[in-house]
């Protein structure tokens, strides 16, 4: 299933979801730019490496994608998902809320995989979190979605239905993958996933909305 919008309305303009979406896409083209040596010394150094685990390459490596499948993926679900946690939340309160997030998921993939040598880059883990939340306060929101199994086609499901098949999805592949080869686990950060999700879920009911938020809400409702 690939979303591709939702039916929820914002009150506000998602202003910091852009600045993440473009700052991450300006990271990635810069990374691309770098020849193949380059780039992987980049990746080495500003990417998060388990078995030398550093606090500041946890937040650096959230800006880090492999490829552009990998990028403009992750930022198509970051835009349909996060206007509307960024409304209910603030616009600070939403960059707290994804670097946490993002945070989570990282310490998550670590423990899971503590003596990893292979670099973890990637916004997954944070926009994890956001599409927690997105099913904690939008449940019953419409996603049109694409479906690939065996032929194509579009329709309307429940947010809560999508989002629990793709955390469904995360969590079985990930408990799979313990005891396997990095290799054989096609380089998808599982656990990173799994712990974004939960981590939203649990700080988007701690933060609460912002009063503006509800104001605004019972205005146009």
């Amino acid at each position: 299933m690939f979303p591709l919008r939702d039916t929820q309305p914002s009150y506000s303009k998602p202003v910091v979801t852009v600045l993440l979406i473009v700052a991450n896409i300006l990271v990635f083209l810069f990374e691309f730019s770098l020849d193949p040596e380059s780039q992987n010394l980049f990746v080495e150094y500003y990417g998060l490496v388990p078995d030398h685990f550093q606090i500041s390459n946890v937040v650096t490596s959230m800006f880090l994608h492999s490829g552009w499948l990998h990028v403009l993926g992750n930022m198509w679900f970051l835009w349909i998902f996060g206007d509307n946690i960024e409304d209910i939340l603030g616009h600070g309160k939403y960059l707290l809320f994804y670097l946490f997030c993002g945070v989570a998921a990282a310490l998550a993939q670590v423990a899971a995989n503590p003596d990893s040598h292979v670099p973890m880059v990637g916004a997954s883990g944070a926009i994890a979190g956001v599409m927690g939340a997105y099913m904690v306060k939008f449940p019953q929101s419409r996603i049109l979605t694409l479906f690939t199994l065996l032929f194509f086609w579009v329709t309307e499901v429940p947010a809560w239905m999508m989002l629990i098949y793709w955390f469904g999805l995360q969590f079985l592949s990930g408990v799979g993958s313990l005891g396997t080869s990095e290799a054989s686990q096609g380089g998808v950060a599982f656990f990173a996933h799994i712990g974004g999700f939960v981590a939203g879920i649990v700080l988007v009911s701690v933060m609460g909305p912002r009063q503006r938020y509800m104001r605004r809400r019972d205005l146009y409702w």
